[in-house]
């Protein structure tokens, strides 16, 4: 099987650097990390491993990174000498990664070659890694088994869609699963399905969902007037923020916000494409429909304030949930194109209502549970959105009674990060 898969990366090399290089021409800048995609590191920037046991962090986007972050802090408590390397596959999954406390070193994760991740081994000489989510690399587990290192798998997840694939492949899944020494997993269905791909049922356990864990460093009680200050937000008017949206989706938002404001409404929109790199597609989007907008990147200590009608654009990364903390109304892209939803609960954990589309198989389960909560609610398409939308924005005592409900149901859920530290505490006692 190794060998198999070796061939065919081999035969791939050429394709994917040039892939990789054409990506970034087209998103009009230099990609960063293409030595570190390589296993080359500066020697200067392993200085903070020095002298110290390392774990290894892998959390291939922003969701995943997010998601990793309590048990990052928790490591970071219950294993103070030790060292902190979280890697990242995409460039806005390490912006995240930077502003994670309790992160020694922030790397971009090495292409699953044999030597390259041999030569990333040899100089991080991890003593743990830990795999958030399905990122699964057959040569990064299968040097992690030969070096000695113990393998986590955190917060594992199988969707729907991902699951008849896996298990069609399981005859290449199941040596690669034997390499993990405790596979953590999100709900007993995932548990179930990862046993069917072939993991050792001995080493799975339920640990429950890490994002249920996240914290908003006080956000959900803060004083939302110098949010708005601070992003030009004119400070009597209702705010409704589109995160994360998806090409296809933010013609049907911006659609809705025109009509909003066309009934009345004094209404700001805040609109947070999930790739950067997008705004500027976006921003000739606004201007076609004869929308002023304001970049994020271009607004200062005292920003002018935005006018009735206009929009902040954010082609910035890490600060969505101060942008949710200021919202009256939250809609949570990648839900109203097929892509499989984004995270929901970064809504509630600011105590703010939160729609959402159909296409929400990544998080099927949690919208399932915030639906049920009273803290969320799905629409089908653009004109149920405007209806949904205008009678919420209409109804500020409904708006933070789901705030609420959405709150509660984070705190009910709670303690995924222990249950986990106890799996990865087992791993090193037993060394």
């Amino acid at each position: 099987m190794y060998l198999l898969y070796n061939i065919l990366l081999l035969l791939l090399a050429l394709p994917i650097l040039a892939g990789h290089l054409l990506h970034g021409l087209l998103r009009g800048r230099r990609r960063h990390g293409v030595r570190e995609r390589f296993g080359f590191y500066a020697e200067e920037r392993l200085a903070p491993l020095a002298d110290k046991k390392t774990v290894w962090v892998h959390a291939v986007s922003v969701g995943e990174t997010q998601a990793a972050a309590s048990l990052v802090k928790a490591l970071k408590s219950r294993f103070p000498d030790w060292a902190v390397v979280l890697t990242n596959v995409t460039e806005t999954g390490h912006k995240v990664a930077t502003g994670i406390a309790g992160v020694d070193l922030c790397l971009y994760f090495p292409y699953d070659f044999p030597w390259t991740v041999r030569r990333a081994f040899a100089q991080l000489k991890p003593a743990l890694v830990v795999v958030v989510e399905t990122e699964i690399w057959p040569n990064f587990m299968r040097t992690a088994r030969r070096s000695g290192v113990p393998a986590v798998l955190v917060n594992g997840r199988i969707s729907d869609r991902s699951f008849p694939r896996y298990r069609a492949l399981k005859i290449f899944l199941k040596p690669v699963l034997r390499q993990f020494s405790r596979l953590c997993m999100q709900s007993a269905l995932d548990a179930q399905r990862i046993e069917a791909m072939g993991a050792p049922p001995e080493r799975i356990e339920i640990t429950r969902n890490l994002k249920f864990d996240m914290q908003t460093g006080g956000l959900n009680d803060q004083n939302p007037a110098p949010i708005r200050r601070k992003y030009g937000i004119p400070a009597d008017s209702k705010v409704l923020v589109a995160g994360s949206t998806h090409a296809g989706e933010e013609e049907l938002v911006i659609d809705v916000y025109r009509r909003l404001v066309d009934s009345g409404l004094d209404l700001c929109l805040i609109l947070v494409p999930r790739h950067p790199e997008r705004c500027r597609v976006v921003g000739e989007l606004l201007s076609s429909q004869n929308l002023s907008y304001t970049l994020r990147s271009e607004i200062e200590d005292a920003p002018v304030p935005l006018a009735p009608g206009a929009v902040l654009l954010v082609d910035t990364v890490g600060e969505l949930l101060q942008f949710y903390a200021v919202a009256d109304l939250v809609f949570v892209g990648g839900s109203l194109v097929p892509v499989g939803g984004h995270n929901i609960l970064e809504a509630a954990l600011v105590k703010k209502p939160v729609i959402f589309g159909p296409h929400m198989h990544n998080f099927k389960e949690i919208s399932r549970l915030l639906v049920k909560a009273g803290g969320g609610m799905a629409i089908a398409e653009g004109d149920e959105f405007y209806r949904v939308a205008a009678n919420l924005l209409a109804d500020p005592e409904r708006c933070r009674a789901m705030g609420a409900q959405g709150y509660a149901l984070l705190q009910d859920n709670r303690g995924a990060t222990e249950l986990t530290l106890q799996a990865i505490e087992r791993i090193m006692e037993a060394g």
